[in-house]
């Protein structure tokens, strides 16, 4: 398992953050930190992400800072050299990922079914996003899909909330989990950052209960 992936074990929880404006990024880094989570996925879903995460990186190089919704080559490019140190993808493009691979660039796709385990495998993967984790299933299809892959270790996200993460959290097979409940786009917009951490604070503490 990449190194990275193992620091994402420990954290146990990764924040996954779609940012409008890039002059939101430094404060939404620090109130992070101030709620005990120097982590950040920031999804490659606005013309933002990439300063973001070059103003966050910058600005707070103890965080462990990922790019989020890459879809593309360019896209992983563009992350990296703005100081993302992981990639996470809603699906499992093998062009991406064995681009990704080549360039030692750790990078989560996103898998829903037997199928897509596998072909995660056969790239010699061992860390995979478990997503839409809800829609698919929720955490009984996540049990249920672990059983006969023990050596895959998962990081579901999609529609996790403090009402069903320890149940994630319980599988053995879960790395950490993917939420936005506590950084939520129109906390962010507001610049209401005080309200970032004190939410933070409580899903980090929800979370140290498993």
């Amino acid at each position: 398992m990449h190194k990275t992936f193992q620091s994402l074990s420990q954290i146990r929880i990764i924040p996954v953050i779609t940012i409008n404006d890039t002059k939101k990024a430094v404060p939404l880094a620090k109130a992070l930190c101030d709620g005990g989570l120097p982590c950040a996925e920031i999804t490659f879903r606005t013309v933002a992400a990439a300063d973001a995460i070059c103003e966050i990186t910058t600005a707070f190089p103890e965080m462990l800072v990922g790019a989020g919704t890459i879809l593309t080559k360019q896209q992983a490019d563009n992350a990296v050299d703005a100081g993302a140190k992981f990639l996470v993808a809603p699906g499992l493009n093998p062009q991406v990922v064995m681009y990704c691979q080549e360039k030692n660039i750790p990078i989560l796709p996103g898998v829903c079914t037997p199928s897509e385990i596998e072909q995660g495998l056969s790239l010699g993967l061992d860390v995979l996003k478990f997503f839409p984790a809800e829609p698919a299933g929720g955490a009984g299809m996540l049990k249920a899909l672990s059983a006969p892959y023990s050596s895959v270790k998962f990081v579901p996200t999609g529609g996790i909330t403090p009402a069903n993460i320890l149940e994630y959290l319980a599988i053995k097979n879960v790395l950490a989990c993917g939420g936005s409940w506590f950084v939520k786009e129109e906390l962010i917009n507001e610049g209401n950052f005080e309200k970032i951490t004190e939410l933070t604070r409580k899903a980090v503490a929800l979370c140290a209960t498993k």
